[in-house]
């Protein structure tokens, strides 16, 4: 049976596209058009050989089980947010001396996730197209036609673009390590992680990861005096803030710790002699305190090492990271010493209370990891208003502490692996696979981006708490009702209700009046928004344009 062309998800996906495509300009929105229908065309596709599970090609994917495949919301969400910046940005060029370089350089991140989003979805086609028994569908012929029709649209926007002193050939280069990374790093996660995510949720996590190495790649290239790349199409803004430049370093040596480590250790296992002698006990045993040693020691590398000569060698740090940040925290501050001690009360009384709620009572895990929602609202609300820049280092510091115990409790680190996995198990459910559990990374970094994203220009007082109201307070809200009170389903086979979607709209809606008026009796709109210096300084040049045309 052919599954159904419209549904709920599909249709605010949609609606979501449009408006966005519709605020920007024809030379960027028409891409976001065409890569929205081939992420359609693509969806139904796999849908349908899903349906003939026994001849479906992507079966050698396992994804995690009841969740549908995504494909369309994960393939527009990024470009969607890219192209989002891209018309906010385009309010204040004529204000701000660096608005075009900065405007510049996003559109290149708003191309190049959108073909690491495509070089994904004709991943998917190519794969489809090797079923032996149907051969290649309807849906899939409309979606490889499509993705073919991409290009135009590029050279659509580019003749359409004023400024073409940027060589066309050295931005294909560019775009195209996107689109290859993209496809390597999602057939890595599919592979290696199975069970762990839905198509979308993969796409989403390979486009963003590429997105983000990419960005590091470019500020590393365009330092170096013997590349050239700096002159022919990277041009990395020169007004990243302190804190995006640690936040940036630590997680650069993070990432780069698997592969030190897993190096580190087919170097010693090469040069090891076999010892007959001993038995398989003593020689595990021995194994794993060799490997603990080597990950801690990468790990000191990566984080005293790595991290300050990127920092150094980027952005002109002439301090560690590390100690830049305790003067940060210590210096001149009682809010920030005050908001930490805060955070520290309110995490130690929620895990405890938590954890033992999981482990004497019978409550849904689903429901009981809801409540950490809410918990995140209390700690990140009262920051994003009176220490914004702080909540930026803080949410950058929890990102990387997740994932140094995430790697800890999957390679059995001694000795906290047995401890950090007995714990984190109290709180999965069947979202989280054996091999990777990344709820908490979900709730941090739906609260972490919509803040992250804000930084510098912003014109929407409500934008940093986007990731807060809507986890915090609207995904609560609609799994409490739905589950306890949840009749109406919005398909047959979802368990999504009628009742818990509309709670989850009422109480974000109920939760954003409210915000909006004890923002404005705070002084927050005022300060953050209508007194911004970028603010002031487009109003300084409407004022001069209107002097100059009243004397005329």
């Amino acid at each position: 049976m052919a599954p159904a062309v419209v549904s709920g998800e599909r249709f605010i996906v949609f609606l979501f596209v449009a408006r966005v495509a519709l605020a920007a300009p024809a030379r960027l929105a028409a891409p976001l058009a065409v890569l929205a229908s081939a992420a359609l065309a693509v969806e139904l596709a796999v849908d349908g050989s899903a349906s003939a599970a026994s001849s479906s090609p992507l079966r050698r994917f396992r994804t995690r089980p009841g969740a549908s495949s995504g494909i369309l919301l994960g393939a527009t969400t990024l470009p969607s947010v890219m192209l989002s910046r891209l018309i906010q940005l385009s309010r204040v060029l004529l204000a701000d001396p660096n608005g075009h370089e900065e405007y510049a350089y996003l559109e290149m991140q708003y191309w190049a996730v959108s073909i690491s989003c495509l070089s994904v979805l004709a991943f998917f086609v190519w794969h489809l197209r090797q079923s032996p028994s149907n051969g290649i569908s309807k849906a899939s012929k409309y979606g490889l036609l499509l993705i073919i029709l991409y290009p135009l649209a590029y050279l659509f926007y580019f003749l359409l673009t004023p400024d073409r002193s940027l060589s066309a050939t050295s931005n294909l280069v560019y775009l195209l390590y996107h689109g290859v990374a993209a496809v390597i790093l999602i057939q890595h996660i599919l592979e290696k992680f199975p069970s762990c995510s839905s198509f979308g949720e993969a796409i989403l996590v390979s486009g963003g990861l590429v997105l983000y190495c990419g960005d590091m790649l470019a500020q590393t290239l365009s330092k170096m005096e013997f590349s050239v790349s700096s002159k022919a199409f990277i041009h990395t803004p020169g007004t990243r803030s302190e804190i995006a430049t640690v936040i940036q370093g630590v997680l650069l040596g993070l990432f780069l710790l698997p592969l030190s480590y897993k190096s580190s250790l087919q170097i010693l296992a090469y040069c090891k002699k076999p010892e007959k002698q001993r038995t398989q006990t003593v020689v595990d045993r021995t194994q794993k305190r060799i490997d603990c040693f080597v990950f801690y020691v990468s790990l000191l590398v990566a984080l005293l090492l790595l991290v300050p000569s990127w920092t150094r060698l980027v952005h002109g740090f002439d301090v560690h990271p590390f100690v830049w940040v305790f003067n940060y925290i210590f210096t001149d501050s009682r809010e920030r010493l005050a908001l930490c001690a805060y955070w520290i009360f309110v995490i130690y009384v929620s895990i405890r209370r938590f954890y033992n709620i999981s482990k004497q009572s019978k409550t849904e895990r689903i429901l009981l990891r809801k409540y950490y929602h809410l918990v995140a609202v209390l700690i990140f609300s009262p920051a994003v208003i009176f220490q914004s820049d702080f909540l930026d280092l803080a949410f950058g510091a929890a990102f990387a502490v997740f994932l140094i115990l995430e790697m800890i409790r999957v390679w059995e680190i001694y000795p906290l692996g047995h401890i950090v996995h007995q714990f984190m198990n109290a709180f999965t459910d069947h979202r989280d696979s054996e091999i990777l559990i990344v709820s908490h990374f979900s709730l941090l970094l739906g609260c972490a981006l919509p803040k992250w994203m804000s930084s510098g220009f912003n014109d929407r007082p409500l934008t940093p708490f986007a990731g807060i109201l809507s986890l915090g307070i609207g995904d609560t809200m609609a799994s409490m009702i739905g589950y306890k009170y949840g009749v109406l389903r919005w398909s047959k086979t979802g368990k999504k209700t009628i009742e818990g979607t509309a709670a989850g709209i009422t109480s974000v809606l109920a939760a954003c009046s409210i915000l909006v008026s004890l923002l404005a009796s705070s002084g927050y709109i005022l300060s953050q928004v209508l007194l911004s210096p970028l603010t002031l300084k487009c109003l300084n040049l409407l004022l001069y344009d209107i002097q100059s045309k009243h004397k005329s």
